[in-house]
């Protein structure tokens, strides 16, 4: 003898019944899980912004300065910084009336940890300092600008694997480091 309560429902309702009973079912759900997904999006602050909504739709990326030891920073960061700008529809125009220009001051590979006095992991730092130029207001200047986030990498391998670790990490820090300056400029308040 099965007790289970569901084929009660089974033998009661016909199949045309049964489904549609499922369909509304599945339409309550549905409409729920829109109704709540809403209400937590409107409700933690968290805000969409178009093409539109930015500050400015074109910019100049004037000089980058590499004060660093580490070779072509500055074209890699021109480079992540003209992808960032494309990914939210700003174009980047030599004759634009905004510039952005910038120095990196710090480049630095830290050990995180070690096995048997060898370095195993290190830790890759990025920062600068950047300016905002317009014509109508005097410059912007945003200092100690770099990676929201710890960027590390194992360093327990050959030379080459070594060399090939520290490119991947630092490229991933100036890549962080152009999203970092995109947001500053696009979401900071005006002074």
């Amino acid at each position: 003898m099965n007790k289970n309560p569901l084929n009660k429902i089974v033998a009661y309702y016909s199949p045309k019944e049964r489904y549609v009973l499922v369909k509304m079912l599945f339409s309550v759900i549905f409409l729920f899980t829109m109704y709540f997904l809403l209400l937590t999006l409107s409700g933690c602050g968290y805000k969409l912004y178009g093409k539109v909504s930015l500050p400015f739709n074109s910019i100049k990326i004037d000089k980058i300065e590499n004060r660093t030891f580490e070779p072509k920073l500055q074209d890699r960061l021109y480079k992540a910084l003209v992808k960032e700008f494309l990914k939210h529809g700003v174009e980047v125009r030599q004759d634009a009336e905004l510039k952005l220009s910038g120095v990196i001051n710090t480049f630095e590979m830290r050990i995180l940890s070690e096995k048997s006095d060898i370095a195993s992991e290190y830790e890759v730092i990025i920062k600068g300092d950047f300016t905002l130029q317009s014509p109508s207001e005097s410059s912007r200047e945003y200092k100690d600008i770099g990676s929201p986030f710890i960027l590390s990498f194992s360093g327990s391998g050959r030379l080459e694997e070594l060399v090939a670790s520290k490119e991947i990490a630092s490229e991933k820090a100036i890549e962080d480091m152009a999203m970092e300056i995109t947001g500053i400029l696009f979401y900071s308040k005006k002074e």
